[in-house]
């Protein structure tokens, strides 16, 4: 997401990393320079998430596959979703597989109810058991006026980024009420605290996620199934060149308190902590790892 903080702290307005774009979305984690830090090698399982299995969206690239390698880090197996970044989603199941779990990739469009049902099914059919639900895919498409905010882009931004959360909730509850721990795991922003001028109706359905995440949470309590999310601020990932012009994106993420993008790796540790025993009491929440803006409401 954008990154337009107003406050202090170590704030650097130099450059952060060499002026790029990508001509596509979603972006290719292939194409970035340099590489976003999925995990780091010095981090140790637990055995956290031994045995469980994850279905993550967006688990090609960024945010997502850092989620989908520290959850088998921590002994899960996984499904990743994804629209159509396949070397992406390739070397995401190679760092799966090299953590000794097992990677099922699903390629299609979550903004459709029915490729939402039908990969559900096949990641329970693969691995006989769903523990957690990870609602991270997102798309963005930045207008300087609001006039020219088209219906196409705001429908396809609500499908990807909302809507799907729901269709992929509604087939993943049968299966997640067989897991005594299940949880469900929904990405927002930090944009949906404070807006952002240019991304309306993304920082809209971001703000329509926390929303979301509260109520289902106040629902499913009596399942014993958790619902949180994670409202990440300025993160170098993919979506990043995919949609802002270089001149942005080399100085990305520097007007934060601690002056730099974060790092993939460095949200995925939240999602690791929301799946597991270790937030047990916890339901209805959003984690901030955002660079130390500070966030009400």
């Amino acid at each position: 997401m954008a990154n337009k903080s107003k406050i202090g702290g170590k704030a650097n307005a130099n450059k952060q990393r060499p002026a790029q774009a990508q001509k596509r979305q979603p972006g290719r984690q292939t194409e970035m320079r340099p590489a976003p830090v999925s995990i780091l090698p010095e981090m140790q399982g637990s055995g956290k998430l031994e045995g469980k299995v994850a279905l993550i969206t967006g688990g090609d690239s960024g945010i997502g596959r850092a989620v989908a390698l520290h959850f088998a880090r921590e002994g899960a197996n996984v499904a990743i979703l994804y629209l159509e970044e396949t070397k992406d989603a390739e070397d995401t199941k190679r760092g799966v597989e090299a953590e000794g779990r097992e990677c099922l990739l699903i390629k299609g469009d979550i903004g459709k109810e029915a490729f939402c049902q039908r990969a559900v099914g096949k990641c329970v059919k693969q691995f006989g058991r769903l523990d957690t639900l990870v609602n991270n895919a997102a798309e963005q498409h930045p207008q300087e006026e609001f006039e020219k905010i088209t219906e196409k882009q705001l429908v396809a931004t609500f499908r990807t980024n909302i809507l799907s959360m729901f269709f992929l909730t509604k087939a993943a509850l049968p299966y997640l009420r067989k897991r005594e721990g299940a949880t469900i795991i929904n990405t927002t922003s930090v944009t949906a605290y404070r807006g952002h001028d240019t991304l309306v109706d993304y920082a809209s359905t971001k703000g329509a996620i926390v929303s979301f995440t509260r109520a289902l949470s106040q629902l499913l309590a009596m399942d014993n199934i958790r619902v949180n999310a994670v409202a990440p601020g300025p993160i170098w990932t993919p979506l990043i060149p995919a949609t802002f012009p270089p001149e942005k994106v080399e100085k990305f993420g520097g007007d934060t308190p601690l002056g730099r993008a974060g790092e993939p790796w460095e949200v995925a540790t939240c999602y690791v902590f929301l799946a597991s025993r270790d937030s047990a009491y916890i339901t209805g929440q959003v984690l901030h790892p955002n660079g130390g803006e500070i966030i009400n409401g």
